[in-house]
């Protein structure tokens, strides 16, 4: 990692992968271990157009919280949020409404100290440690800062995959949809089993490899990714490759067909 250590948090292992650290070296960010940038270097060597999925899915934050900003919401719930890069959600939506709130909220330290460190000095992000199944302390958390009776865009991405089956991940989102006012939204991404892309069992396998129990990923296939969204109406397109929800422009897409399909994106309204 490129600057100072000494502000890691002592529990932290250094030389094990992290999947937010990964995520941020295919971002070119500079927070990142030895560890996270050899195993995304790895998996690079397998599947070169990771990289570009990583980009397409930061473009789809992008659009999605626009969308959700012009659809009339003013507060979001970022679960999963990993480490601070380039054009964060409150970035994007505060460029629009600097009233806009977002509250972020990672499992991982890192992630946490990163985050509390870019926003220190804004009064309308808050950033929480929590898990994604700690439904309740998050909604407490949040509500520190987001009225929880008007509506809130929530966003997991590229998060779902690492939630095991056994953690009902269809219950737990259940959970959220139930707190959630009318009106409001849900975001996610997740990488697509049914995809074309080559040589995916074999990047996951790798992946997997390098990681501890908590952190396996999953690929789904469209029909498991679109009955995380049970209870929401589906905005149009509904559930697409990552790059064919609505794209902006050449830059919201790969030159590789088979990457624009690789992370499934979707959107929800909560009648």
């Amino acid at each position: 990692m490129t600057g100072e250590l000494s502000w890691v948090p002592p529990e932290i292992d250094t030389t094990v992968p992290n999947p937010a650290r990964v995520y941020d070296f295919w971002l070119d960010g500079d927070h990142n271990f030895a560890a996270d940038r050899a195993l995304g270097e790895q998996i690079l060597k397998i599947m070169p157009g990771v990289r570009d999925a990583a980009r397409l899915n930061r473009a789809f934050l992008r659009r999605a919280a626009r969308f959700m900003v012009d659809s009339g919401v003013r507060q979001f719930l970022d679960i999963g949020s990993g480490i601070p890069t380039v054009g964060n959600l409150h970035e994007i939506v505060q460029q629009a409404d600097p009233s806009c709130r977002v509250v972020y909220v990672d499992r991982e330290p890192v992630a946490v100290a990163h985050s509390e460190l870019l926003l220190q000095d804004n009064e309308n992000c808050l950033v929480l440690q929590a898990d994604l199944r700690d439904v309740n302390d998050i909604f407490d958390g949040a509500g520190k800062l987001l009225d929880l009776d008007e509506p809130i865009g929530v966003f997991m991405l590229l998060l779902l995959h690492f939630v095991p089956d056994s953690w009902d991940p269809a219950g737990v989102l259940a959970r959220y949809r139930d707190r959630l006012a009318p009106g409001s939204f849900l975001a996610a991404t997740h990488v697509a089993a049914d995809s074309e892309s080559e040589r995916l069992d074999e990047a996951v396998e790798v992946y997997k490899s390098n990681q501890d129990q908590q952190n396996q990923p999953v690929p789904r296939t469209h029909d498991q990714v679109l009955a995380f969204f049970d209870g929401f109406e589906m905005v149009e397109p509904g559930v697409v490759g990552c790059a064919m929800w609505k794209p902006e422009g050449a830059g919201d897409m790969s030159d590789d067909p088979s990457i624009n399909a690789l992370p499934y994106a979707g959107v929800g309204r909560k009648p």
